[in-house]
């Protein structure tokens, strides 16, 4: 009858701690995908070879989650150092990537120019209070095609240049598949008779929706799961001794 009591307090030891197993593990395994590259260029060249590059630099959460390119010399687009990053972190869920391409020329007649940086990047979160991915652009030294372009631009601010281009700044679009959020700071789409056609895309960040949380499964989370699971062995702790103690009675 002991023999069965200490089973009996055994199992429904175990039972406790297996539920706070359970409850302490990630309510999904996947894990939030993010990614970016600096520049990627598509041109066809009516006089000459067409130019195809990139993606260039690219990063991933899978990894590597950071790369970088000293520099791109395309002939019609060249560029300084380029650097990218994607990273999820799995204790918040959240998902980050970003990208940055330094000392951009675009030489492409009269829509040349130069844009000292260009930049991009996204973040996904589990907030309540916040959109759960947002995407923001930026720029600096710009000197491109005579025209003022704003600096922050607002998500896809579509610029006409010169009947020649069209560029899309902040281009900010959602993948109705999975929920992700590409954003590409400098999108140009060039169709210039006898000079080229195609489309350069500068600085590009891609974020998936964020994970949840791992709850109790680091930091004090950690120390509490433990507490609770030696909580859950005390019943096989003392069935443990009431059996030793049966055994060896007179």
């Amino acid at each position: 009858m002991k023999i069965h009591r200490f089973r009996h307090g055994g199992v429904v030891g175990l039972s406790i701690a297996a539920a706070l197993l359970i409850a302490a593990a990630p309510a999904s395994a996947d894990v939030g995908d993010g990614s970016a590259f600096a520049a990627k260029v598509n041109l066809t060249i009516p006089l000459g070879s067409p130019v195809n590059v990139g993606p260039l630099a690219v990063s991933n959460t899978n990894g590597p989650t950071s790369a970088s390119v000293a520099s791109l010399d395309a002939g019609l687009i060249s560029a300084g150092v380029m650097e990218t990053s994607a990273v999820h972190d799995e204790a918040t869920g959240e998902v980050k990537a970003s990208a940055s391409t330094a000392n951009v020329k675009i030489a492409l007649g009269a829509l040349g120019g130069t844009v000292g940086l260009i930049q991009a990047s996204c973040s996904a979160t589990q907030g309540q209070d916040q959109d759960p991915i947002t995407g923001t652009s930026s720029l600096a030294n710009v000197n491109l095609a005579g025209i003022t372009l704003p600096l922050n631009p607002a998500p896809n601010t579509k610029i006409d240049l010169l009947g020649l281009a069209t560029l899309v700044l902040n281009e900010q679009i959602v993948n109705p598949d999975d929920g992700s959020l590409t954003v590409n700071a400098f999108h140009l789409t060039v169709n210039v008779l006898g000079v080229a056609s195609g489309e350069v895309i500068i600085s590009s960040a891609t974020c998936g929706p964020a994970t949840p949380p791992i709850p109790l499964a680091s930091g004090a989370g950690l120390w509490i799961s433990l507490g609770l699971l030696g909580l859950a062995a005390i019943p096989i702790s003392r069935a443990i001794i009431r059996h030793r103690r049966a055994i060896t009675a007179p």
